[in-house]
């Protein structure tokens, strides 16, 4: 897969970027969002125009994953 057009935020700090390098979340959230420019990425939009940082498990259309939200519960 081509990822030409990463989203500026997909970077080490990116909780969807975490999920998916520990395998909690599918390759299409990444393939149809972050590696897309963060085109309809709700996450992307929030955190620019409110300064919101979203909870690592939220997922790009808004929606929560909770494997990861367990995953996140039981390290902390």
């Amino acid at each position: 897969m081509e990822k030409g057009n990463l989203c500026r935020w997909y970077n080490e700090t990116s909780g969807v970027k975490r999920a998916y390098d520990l395998g909690l979340i599918d390759k299409k959230w990444v393939e149809d969002y972050c590696w897309q420019g963060g085109k309809g990425c709700v996450r992307k939009k929030r955190f620019e125009e409110e300064g919101y940082v979203s909870p690592d498990y939220i997922l790009p259309d808004g929606t929560i994953s909770e494997r990861v939200k367990k995953y996140l519960e039981r390290k902390s």
